[in-house]
């Protein structure tokens, strides 16, 4: 006999012997007994720091285009750039998730000293990489809010972002996030242009949204597209905030002056790392060189 029927018949029997058993009511929605418990709330999922919540939204990325543009995207080969960030990526993820991590090293900002580097290029190839080859979900941040490129790059729309989620009190981090057909590739925008956008992202809501992406989310690798070093002091905040930076040179343009100003403005950080950019190949000129 179960637990449940002994104390049935236990109840049958008091009340046989003139005990007045009260009634207990359970509360309004709670399941029979023996129905296996509830699977948490797409909340609650994000709350202890799991998948992406329902509520975020999703884009189908064309990802024969992005191939056509060089990009790296699963089922499309691009043996010689694969190679490039292949190497390019492995120190830092070692900061980032290995052996040799280092604080918020999983938060990775690309740049360049001037605009046209190839910066926006190297950081979307660079987080695609990264979620090709480990087990870890990589965030893209468009924090380029003044001229952001990614959208274009990828194919989608502009949407609400990193901007929105600054300056409104009531928005949710993970309810921005756009997740896309890629594994474990997701998309932060940079969200609508605001006139104070510099304020944004030097107030201390911009480093308690870093403090809980590099720490909260420790399986997840942020790889941040920021402004260009020498044409707007948005780069040199958001370098304060990362564990990495990774310095976009393109090759026969920038001068020796203009890099060693660059560096000069991430000096506190702890890894920089260099990328030299369109090298000179043996089929031409073309994105993805490598250099420390």
């Amino acid at each position: 006999m179960s637990i449940i029927e002994q104390a049935a018949k236990r109840l049958e029997q008091l009340r046989k012997a003139g005990v007045e058993v009260p009634m207990v009511v359970p509360p309004l929605g709670t399941p029979p007994l023996g129905t296996p418990p509830a699977a948490p709330s797409a909340a609650r999922i994000a709350d202890i720091g799991g998948a992406a919540p329902a509520t975020s939204r999703h884009v189908d990325l064309d990802l024969a285009r992005m191939a056509k543009n060089n990009l790296l995207v699963p089922g499309h080969g691009k043996y010689e750039l694969e190679r490039d960030f292949r190497v390019i990526k492995q120190p830092l993820l070692a900061k980032a998730i290995g052996d040799a991590r280092i604080p918020r090293g999983n938060v990775i900002l690309v740049t360049s000293a001037l605009p046209g580097e190839g910066k926006t290029f190297c950081c979307i190839n660079l987080a695609l990489s990264m979620a090709a080859e480990i087990d870890k979900t990589v965030l893209l941040v468009d924090a380029d809010v003044a001229k952001p490129a990614v959208p274009a790059r990828l194919g989608v729309d502009p949407s609400d972002g990193l901007l929105d989620l600054l300056s409104r009190p009531d928005s949710h981090l993970p309810d921005l996030i756009v997740r896309t057909n890629i594994p474990k590739f997701n998309l932060l925008q940079s969200g609508r242009p605001r006139t104070n956008s510099a304020e944004l992202l030097a107030s201390g809501e911009m480093r308690r949204l870093v403090d809980e992406i590099a720490e909260r989310y420790a399986d997840r690798i942020v790889v941040l597209d920021a402004p260009p070093l020498l044409a707007t002091v948005d780069a040199r905040i958001l370098a304060h905030l990362a564990g990495q930076v990774v310095m976009v040179v393109e090759s026969g343009r920038t001068t020796r002056q203009q890099v060693s100003e660059a560096y000069a403005m991430v000096a506190d950080c702890p890894n920089v790392t260099s990328v030299l950019n369109r090298r000179p190949g043996k089929h031409g000129a073309y994105y993805g060189g490598y250099g420390y």
